[in-house]
């Protein structure tokens, strides 16, 4: 299955009474194996979890740690680009020149990398190791 589809398909599960914006992201891992996930909101709205931290969850709680493409969907005019913490999350576990496609209900997709998503990323090189 392709990411777009397993995107498209999870962001049907989402859980979203309060904003009604569906979302779902999928994850390719290093592997070749695919991981989804979708928004789940809760009426404590800080408290929701965001399809891109649902679906690296699901890639770290099966072993996993390396992302090599992302895909995220929503039902919006046009593509919607992670918000500032999973763009974060998704520089934890890929390197910067990794592929991230946002794209909507309607086709229309942007291609981006996770350097381009959070230029600047605070990483493992900014930790005082010594």
């Amino acid at each position: 299955m392709s990411l777009a589809d397993a995107a498209r398909l999870v962001r049907e599960n989402a859980y979203v009474p309060y904003s009604r914006f569906k979302v779902g992201a999928a994850l390719r891992a290093a592997s070749g194996a695919v991981y989804v996930g979708c928004n789940v909101e809760n009426v404590a709205y800080p408290e929701g979890t965001c399809a891109e931290a649902g679906a690296i969850a699901a890639m770290v709680a099966a072993g996993e740690t390396e992302i090599a493409e992302a895909y995220v969907i929503a039902d919006s005019p046009l593509p919607v680009a992670p918000c500032g913490g999973c763009r974060q999350k998704l520089a934890e576990f890929a390197r910067g020149e990794v592929r991230v496609v946002l794209a909507t209900l309607d086709g229309l997709e942007q291609e981006m990398t996770v350097a381009g998503l959070l230029p600047g990323a605070f990483g493992p090189e900014h930790m005082d190791r010594a």
